[in-house]
């Protein structure tokens, strides 16, 4: 079954053709959990432009979801797990780090190191930034491919790109942003690194409401997407695999 499969939905259909065309879609994840919509948009893709885009209209964190097993293989570490070794050096980091129940919406959170290429000077403006989530698609695609390949000889930690590690079940262990792109990245058939950047209100100092982000949608012919449409269509691909 390939991504045009008739079994999807003709909205998951929109959101794989935009996501194949290198375009911008819009992923809300669900009711009850962060209940946030986020820009979402395939790291290989994104330009400065997109990247301006982002920081402006949406105003969240952008970040860069990676696939589980290239992040395995990439020595990708959870940003907790860094954390909870450190504390041997400082140990207030034990009373920092995040425990069970933490967080309101979920078990863990799924940040990793904070990178910038090498290529970059500070790595905070948008050509930096489209820069580094640019290389990030590449060195997952060499990896997935089985390449060997070194992080350390292409990024450099600390650094202004957020990096987030998938679950390895995916949307069956954890229905987080990082996961639903994920998912939705290999459905696509596209590298499975994918930018997401939460739509925050400029007037209420919160996320935007869903309805908001719908409209915001519609007004900028953006493909809206649903956390449950994207499990559904996750399950249908895997059971063509």
């Amino acid at each position: 079954m390939d991504s045009g499969a008739k079994e999807y939905s003709e909205n998951i259909q929109k959101a794989i053709t935009a996501l194949q065309n290198g375009e911008m879609i819009l992923l809300f994840d669900l009711e009850g959990r962060e209940a946030e919509t986020d820009f979402t948009i395939a790291a290989n893709a994104v330009t400065p432009a997109d990247v301006r885009w982002m920081r402006k209209d949406a105003g969240g964190l952008i970040c860069v979801a990676l696939d589980s097993e290239a992040s395995e293989e990439l020595g990708l570490p959870f940003m907790a797990d860094i954390v909870r070794e450190a504390n041997q050096c400082s140990t207030a980091l034990h009373k920092i780090v995040e425990k069970g129940g933490d967080l309101k919406y979920d078990s863990r959170s799924s940040f990793s190191i904070w990178v910038n290429h090498r290529d970059t000077r500070t790595g905070i403006p948008d050509n930096d930034r489209a820069l580094t989530i640019n290389k990030l698609g590449e060195i997952v695609d060499r990896t997935l491919k089985g390449e060997e390949v070194h992080f350390g000889s292409e990024f450099r930690t600390p650094g202004h790109v957020a990096t987030l590690r998938a679950a390895k079940g995916l949307v069956h262990e954890r229905m987080g942003q990082t996961e639903l792109s994920i998912a939705l990245a290999k459905i696509a058939g596209i590298t499975p690194v994918m930018v997401v950047c939460e739509m925050l209100d400029d007037e209420n100092g919160r996320a935007l409401a869903k309805g908001d982000a719908k409209q915001y949608g519609g007004d900028h012919n953006l493909v809206f997407v649903e956390g449950e449409e994207v499990v559904e269509a996750y399950d249908i691909w895997l059971s063509s695999q």
